[in-house]
């Protein structure tokens, strides 16, 4: 695909503690490639990737095909890059929002992460995908499944547990938060269809009534 050639731009934000893999997760989705030894991201920094969507047809048959341009934007974990990092919620269109599967602290912060998102994010339920990185480090682990399912399973969002060092469901989390993503665009374009003549040309509104507020947008 050259530069211009793609159907849909997507933005995706990676949060979470300082400390828990986002940048080498990123790096291992971008360029299938492990890299310890990076440096802590300063303030907001981005990779990218060009991928094929396939659209899921009528009864689960195969639809059309979309070419996708992601820009995955990597934030910084620490406090004090805090306003600056929130400052990019509105213009991600999910997020993956990750832990460390070896750090009981960064687990516990995740539901800090889901008040901010909740916050800041362009509505009040954006797609999300829950992350527990590091599971190669099984002897170091300090999070068992069960309590990050429950803990996804409360807030409604899908959960996997990946190693950017193997490579164990990093794409898989991507492609998953993707086709959130491309869904509820999809829907959204289903309801700007509906026509004004439905319910006897004003929707079933009365006159001067205010439709009513959306809590989502695409």
């Amino acid at each position: 695909m050259t530069d211009g050639d793609y159907d849909y731009l997507i933005k995706l934000l990676a949060l979470g503690d300082s400390g828990v893999g986002k940048t080498t997760f990123l790096y291992r989705y971008t360029d299938n490639k492990f890299n310890p030894k990076f440096i802590t991201t300063v303030g907001i920094d981005f990779r990218e990737k060009r991928v094929v969507y396939n659209a899921q047809g009528p009864n689960g048959s195969s639809g059309k095909a979309f070419k996708v341009h992601l820009q995955l934007w990597d934030t910084a974990g620490q406090e004090r890059f805090r306003s600056l990092t929130t400052a990019f919620f509105r213009d991600a269109m999910g997020f993956l929002l990750m832990f460390d599967l070896t750090s009981q602290q960064s687990f516990l912060n995740v539901r800090n992460w889901m008040s901010q998102l909740q916050a800041n994010a362009y509505c009040e339920n954006p797609d999300i995908v829950l992350i527990g990185n590091k599971a190669d480090l099984s002897e170091q682990r300090e999070v068992n499944e069960r309590q990050a399912r429950e803990l996804a399973d409360k807030y409604g969002i899908p959960y996997f547990e990946t190693s950017a060092a193997t490579g164990q469901n990093v794409e898989k989390a991507v492609e998953t938060l993707l086709d959130l993503i491309m869904k509820r665009m999809e829907q959204c374009v289903e309801k700007t269809q509906i026509p004004d003549t439905v319910n006897g040309g004003n929707s079933g509104k009365l006159d001067g009534e205010k439709p009513p507020e959306k809590k989502c947008v695409c």
